[in-house]
């Protein structure tokens, strides 16, 4: 199969039908490699690059791709699912104390970054100063796919993943701004006239983000939808709005995106697993068809020369720029030596540098092919590097501990007239609820478990009744007591029934 250049056929049913089977083996066989990437630590991202390298043209598909333009457009389209789906699951307890931390990292540890980059690509391996500044910028950010993806299957403290999670999410609003005034045709803008451009665009999106996020929160809390699978569709469409918006006020919609979402997330929604796991989904269609779409974009052949200066760069980026962007930005806020190693080591990159890349190819700048595939193959080797060896890491500094069971999975549905929520409550493995009593979860007055689902069987329990791994729990609370209740079987969750006296209270429980 080759994509026509010339004279384009008109698309028929059998088409269609072709399309329609290629796409859907595809996802298939992208499907299967998350349980692949999963058993052997290896990122899920190279797996999906790999599929489209091989249905390319230098691989069994022979599927000539080399449009730029429509490759940076779908990877904007996914990045903004992906940021939605990563804001969607930020605890904001998590973030609100990494936040500092996360904003320092995206404002001065990417100029550090950057001119630490710039410098090795320009002196080293013999780019012109706007070239090497380009792919200092481009590789800068950190990607949040793949930190979403890596860093939720290890436990790591609140404060590491916090930092981590609200510095992807933050960091990709900067750098675009700088690979796109870098990129724009004319004299390079001076520093200051960038950093102020850069500051307001944030702040834009920032408020805009926030703003649609509580609007949406509040709307969402107030409006009974007729069905529940209207919830998931909701959300999204607040998160997609506030990029649109940010971006058509010239501001980051990406940062936009991400700041709404994290609002969404942590408001109580209804029927919330619903919508968490309707966004996972679309958030891992996008990065199928993201990476897929990057991999038909490469060429293989074209890569060899490339190799050794995007091993040169990368390694200066790993080593140098990375940890010193983090001890510049991190030393002034105490955090320990242990957790910025960890930091420096989980810089991960992904789609969006290569998404980024593309940037100067569009505009036509010299040298653009080169800088891309430089870009692509950095990614890629130390992406394969530093995904398997993270768990490993994380281990030998201590940081890599089990922090306890598995969080509750609760979903409220509204009762408008009766003013109160029902709650579905999941106890999973690991959880201390197991042999609490029923009476001993000291529920606040107003709410009471009402009915237990276990092994396909449904009762009403009695205060004695001692709840099990698997139970599903009913409850019933009016709406004044609904959030104190949640937080109630959280901590007993985590603490057991004595979690009151143990410590495990309940605003701990949120951590």
């Amino acid at each position: 199969m080759r994509v026509s250049q010339g004279r384009e056929q008109p698309l028929t049913i059998h088409h269609l039908n072709q399309l329609l089977l290629v796409c859907s083996v595809v996802l298939l066989v992208a499907v299967v490699a998350v349980r692949i990437s999963s058993r052997s630590g290896l990122p899920s991202l190279l797996i999906y690059m790999g599929i489209g390298i091989a249905i390319g043209q230098d691989g069994i598909g022979d599927v000539s791709y080399d449009n730029a333009q429509l490759t940076q457009l779908i990877g904007y389209a996914a990045l903004v699912v992906i940021l939605a789906e990563g804001g969607l699951g930020t605890k904001w307890s998590e973030a609100k104390p990494a936040l500092p931390g996360a904003t320092a990292l995206a404002l001065a540890g990417v100029a550090v970054s950057v001119g630490v980059t710039a410098s090795v690509a320009h002196y080293l391996v013999g780019l012109e100063w706007r070239q090497a500044l380009i792919i200092g910028a481009v590789v800068s950010s950190t990607d949040a796919a793949a930190v979403f993806s890596v860093l939720r299957r290890i436990p790591l403290p609140s404060r590491v993943t916090g930092t981590l999670e609200a510095e992807s999410g933050f960091n990709d609003a900067p750098v675009v701004i700088l690979v796109v005034s870098l990129s724009a045709s004319g004299p390079v803008e001076h520093w200051y006239v960038l950093l102020g451009k850069i500051l307001l665009e944030l702040a834009i999106g920032a408020a805009i983000g926030l703003t649609v996020g509580w609007l949406g929160a509040w709307a969402l809390r107030h409006v009974a939808l007729p069905a529940s699978g209207l919830y998931p569709i909701a959300v999204l469409a607040i998160a997609i709005a506030a990029y649109a918006l940010g971006a058509t006020a010239h501001g980051s919609g990406f940062l936009a995106v991400y700041l709404a979402s994290m609002v969404l997330g942590n408001a109580k929604l209804p029927h919330w697993p619903a919508t968490r796991g309707f966004a996972e989904g679309l958030g891992w269609i996008a990065q199928i068809g993201m990476f897929v779409l990057l991999g038909l974009l490469v060429t293989p052949h074209e890569l060899g020369d490339d190799f050794v200066p995007a091993l040169l760069i990368g390694l200066a980026l790993t080593l140098v720029a990375r940890p010193l962007s983090v001890v510049v930005c991190l030393t002034p806020f105490r955090v320990p030596w242990r957790e910025q190693v960890l930091l420096s080591w989980a810089g991960l990159r992904g789609a969006v540098p290569i998404i980024l890349a593309t940037i100067p190819m569009v505009q036509g700048i010299a040298g653009s092919e080169r800088i891309f595939n430089i870009v692509f193959v950095l990614v890629v080797v130390y992406t394969l590097v530093q995904g398997p060896t993270l768990p490993w890491v994380a281990r030998k500094l201590r940081l890599g501990e089990d922090y306890g069971a598995a969080d509750l999975g609760i979903e409220s549905a509204p009762l408008e007239r009766l003013h109160g929520h029902l709650l579905s409550v999941q106890i999973p493995e690991g959880s201390k609820m197991h042999g609490v009593e029923v009476g001993e979860l000291r529920l606040p007055a107003g709410a009471a478990v009402t009915l237990v689902v276990r092994d396909g069987t449904s009762f009403v329990p009695l205060p004695a009744t001692t709840l099990r791994h698997g139970d599903e729990l009913l409850v019933v609370t009016t709406d004044s007591v609904r959030d104190a209740t949640e937080r109630r079987l959280r901590a007993v969750s985590r603490g057991g029934k004595l979690a009151g006296w143990l410590g495990t209270d309940e605003s701990q429980a949120e951590r």
